[in-house]
Formats: C-alpha cells, sequence, structure tokens
C-alpha cells in the first residue's frame, strides 16, 4: 500500500497564525510525549512512522508548502509538488502518475489517500492498511473510511449505506500485508458496507436520524487500485506520464476529487473506524487539545475559564476576567474572539488582503518587521532572517531589488558572485540588483534584510542551485575574507 498524503488550505481558519504560506496543519501548538511544540503535519508524520506507513507516503502539496514541510519533517520527505493551486481531483492525478510512471508502483498496488492533518489516535493509521483487504473482498471502486459518530454534528459530511446494505454486514478477512511484511492483527479485520449516497453537514435532526441508519463522517479517508485511477485519466483523455501530466496541469478541471470521481464511481464500500478522530480546523476545537492556557509571553487571570493566549510576538499579552475567549498574535496580526464564533474567522478576515509576514522554510523562517512603499512606486522591506546551523539559501539572484545583509548573530559562509567569504555578527553585506549570492550557517545565524526596489515579490528570485555543495561548485574560486 502507497499513501498519499493532501496538504493545501489558504491559512485563514487559524488565522493570525496561520496564512498563505503556513496553513493550519503547520501552526506549532500542539506538544509531544517529550513536551515540545509540534505541528499537526509532524503529530501525524510521527504516527505513521509507528504504525510503519512513514516509509510508504508521498505528501502532494503547493510549491508555497515544500519548505515548510521539509523544514518540519525533514529535508527527504516525499513531496509530489503541484505546478499551481487546482483541487484535490488535480492533485491526486498528479500523485497518481507520478506513483505510476516515476516510482514504477504496480498498477495493482492499493493507494489510500487521506488528509495531512487528522488529530486521531495511531490505531487509525492502522485501520487505514486494512482498506488494501476491503478492496480486495468487495471488488469496489473506491473503499472509504468513515467515523462512527459519537453523537450528530452538523460540522461533518455522512456517509450513508445503501439501504439494501446491512451495515457492517460483509466480513473481510485480512490478506498478507506483504509490502510491510506483516500481517494484519485479528482485531484489524474488517466490517464494511456498500455506500448509498452522502449527506454534507446536515441540520442536527437529520445527523440524528442519519446516526440511526448506520452512517458515519465522512474524514476523507479512501482508497483504490492505482490502475483504477490510471485507466480513469486515460479514458478521459488526460495524461498517465508524470512529466506530460505537469506541463499540462493547467488544463485539468479545478474541481474536487468526491465531484470528479467519487460520485460518478460504479461502486463504493466503506469501513467503520471506532477510535476518538478531531479535525482541529478552527480555534475552538483546536484549543481543546492544548494544555497550557498561556503559549508565549503572556497572563490569564484566575477569573477568565477556557480562555487561551497563543502569542508570537515578543510583547506581552494580558487577558482579565473573559472566558471562553481565545486571543492569538503574531505578525500577521491580533485575534480576540469568543471560540463558538472562531469558526465564522475565515469569512469576517476576508477584507484582509497583507502579504504573509512570517514563513518557516526549509533552512529556517523568517518575520517581516517593516514595509513600506513609497508615492513613486518605490519599496522598502525589512526582514529578520534566522537561518539554522547547517543550512543555507539557495544561491539566486533578483533584478528588480537590491539589499543590504547585516549578521546580527552566529557565524557562516556568505558567496557574491561566485566569490566566497566568511561572515560573522557585525558584518554587514550589500547585495546589488543582478549578483549572485546565498549564505550557510555554521552557527545559527540571524540576519537584519533590507529589501529596496520596484517589486519586492517572490517571483523575481531566481534560483541557481540549492545544496551548498553545488553553489561551492559552482563558483570554483577559493575562499576570501
Amino acid at each position: 500500500m502507497k499513501l498519499i498524503l493532501l496538504s493545501g488550505g489558504s491559512g485563514k481558519r487559524l488565522w493570525p497564525l496561520s496564512n498563505d504560506f503556513r496553513s493550519k496543519q503547520f501552526v506549532k501548538v500542539l506538544r509531544n510525549e517529550a513536551g515540545e511544540h509540534e505541528s499537526m503535519v509532524q503529530r501525524v508524520w510521527r504516527q505513521l512512522g509507528r504504525v510503519g506507513l512513514a516509509e510508504h507516503a508521498y505528501i502532494a502539496t503547493g510549491r508555497a508548502q515544500a519548505d515548510v514541510l521539509q523544514s518540519q519533517i525533514g529535508i527527504d520527505t516525499p513531496i509530489i509538488i503541484e505546478p499551481e493551486r487546482r483541487d484535490t481531483f488535480p492533485a491526486i492525478a498528479l500523485a497518481a502518475t507520478y506513483l505510476y510512471s516515476q516510482e514504477g508502483i504496480s498498477i495493482g498496488e492499493t493507494v489510500a489517500v487521506l488528509p495531512v492533518d487528522p488529530y486521531v489516535d495511531d490505531a487509525f493509521f492502522s485501520k487505514i492498511k486494512t482498506l488494501e483487504a476491503v478492496l480486495a473482498s468487495s471488488k469496489a471502486d473506491l473503499a472509504l473510511m468513515g467515523v462512527r459518530p459519537d453523537g450528530p454534528s452538523e460540522k461533518y459530511g455522512y456517509i450513508v449505506p445503501e439501504e439494501s446494505s446491512t451495515p457492517f454486514g460483509h466480513r473481510c478477512d485480512p490478506l498478507p500485508y506483504e509490502s510491510l511484511n506483516q500481517e494484519m492483527a485479528p482485531e484489524e479485520q474488517n466490517d464494511f458496507f456498500t455506500v448509498g449516497h452522502f449527506i454534507e453537514k446536515p441540520d442536527e435532526q437529520r445527523a440524528a436520524a442519519l446516526i440511526g441508519q448506520q452512517a458515519l463522517w465522512n474524514c476523507g479517508v479512501f482508497a483504490f487500485k492505482l490502475d483504477y485511477l490510471i485507466n480513469l485519466l486515460a479514458r478521459k483523455g488526460l495524461p498517465i506520464q508524470y512529466e506530460a501530466m505537469l506541463s499540462q496541469y493547467h488544463r485539468l478541471p479545478s474541481i474536487s476529487f468526491d465531484y470528479e470521481v467519487v460520485e460518478k464511481a460504479g461502486r463504493i464500500v466503506a469501513a467503520s473506524y471506532e477510535g476518538s478522530w478531531k479535525d482541529l480546523g478552527t480555534w475552538n476545537t483546536l484549543t481543546e487539545e492544548v494544555e497550557a492556557s498561556v503559549t508565549g509571553h503572556g497572563t490569564v487571570s484566575a477569573d477568565s475559564h477556557n480562555t487561551h493566549i497563543i502569542n508570537e510576538l515578543d510583547i506581552p499579552v494580558a487577558v482579565l476576567g473573559l472566558s471562553n475567549v481565545i486571543v492569538s498574535s503574531s505578525p500577521d496580526g491580533i485575534l480576540v474572539a469568543d471560540k463558538s464564533a472562531s469558526p465564522r474567522l475565515k469569512e469576517f478576515i476576508k477584507p484582509f488582503e497583507q502579504r504573509p509576514m512570517y514563513e518557516e522554510r526549509r533552512w529556517g523562517s523568517y518575520r517581516v518587521l517593516d514595509y513600506k512603499k513609497f508615492p513613486d512606486g518605490h519599496e522598502v522591506l525589512t526582514k529578520r532572517i534566522c537561518v539554522a546551523a547547517g543550512k543555507n539559501l539557495s544561491y539566486q539572484l533578483h533584478f528588480k531589488r537590491s539589499e543590504v545583509w547585516t549578521i546580527i548573530a552566529g557565524e557562516g559562509e556568505f558567496v557574491l558572485n561566485d566569490q566566497l567569504f566568511s561572515v560573522k555578527a557585525g558584518d554587514t553585506v550589500k547585495i546589488p540588483a543582478g549578483a549572485r549570492h546565498s549564505i550557510r550557517a555554521s552557527i545559527d545565524l540571524e540576519i537584519i534584510e533590507v529589501q529596496s526596489g520596484t517589486e519586492l515579490v517572490e517571483e523575481d528570485i531566481i534560483r541557481l542551485c540549492l545544496a551548498w555543495d553545488e553553489i561551492v561548485k559552482l563558483c570554483g574560486v577559493a575562499r576570501r575574507g
């Protein structure tokens, strides 16, 4: 079995900690067993490792999230990058062609798809393994995994059994799980039913009736044989080779996998997961799993109940006499909200249009300190950049801006137009427009960067190479300074 984890999102539901480059799955407010802060994606990747699935998993994501994924779960993480943001059908189609034509995966292989950020126990991922046996036993096009509801909810979609199907009346004996060199335990054997239809976010009364029909919450997990999707793409006249799919990606319909494939599938079955499952997609659900009332610099009064401060700024935040409140502050903004109102946040902040003020990259992170656009169109942007020891920026150049870097902490090596220099705290370097440059930290580097130019955008960066060894080789000159 191979896994495709979908990582997307616009970063609005956990604003101001999340933005277009740091969606909710990357916000580090949970804690692992060692008490260290971790993100949802770090938690999931750790769980996949424990059940033996991480080595069989790939993450499908947009270019904007590739750096933060590599930063949080490792530079060697298998990432399939979409050329542009479209929807889940194009993303899964691209990933399937990658497995088929780049990885040489057998067309008989089972492929499971899931979100990158469910908040679940390890048993959830062990249950995903059994979808391989469900597909083999049922001969269905798709096998879904749904969550047994613990009560009627208006927040989730429902998977409803076919009327003629006895819910969980089909016993699926486990198949040898040869790809992981193990067998399913007896408790992992599957009951499943034939899916009749889907209901999206019903009211509470309807949800209660659906639960009476043995309906399951739709948690976005499904599996298929690789040849099912490859053949489907061929029938649609779409590429089945990865490189061709990349070049024609813009032609694919921007549509969800549910609408394009699931609703048109011949036969779908669903297996039940009986354990705990949460979607930590809003502040009220996320803070249920945040143990400390204060994260960062702040204080909450004793008469403030179920109130959380999550502060990424260097200034203190105080909450006095307010209960059931989330106060969150970051370089992108400050939120003060009743937790019950937080699901409305995405629509409420639509008028806010600004560049992300904080980003996590494969080499470290940066925070925007100041931005100014003058009447003549000239722009000045000031950042605080942190480069982790052993990491480096790409060897790059840009034409529409110059930069001045002041090293305020750490040591490293700096390349300017193929010349290699040593740098340390107190040094200042000037990078004219068009100059090739990079930097590597030998000790954690902190840099104040001042950009000045006519258009300070990511699209103005031309990356020549990424790895430091390649950069040094490309320079081909002796160290100076």
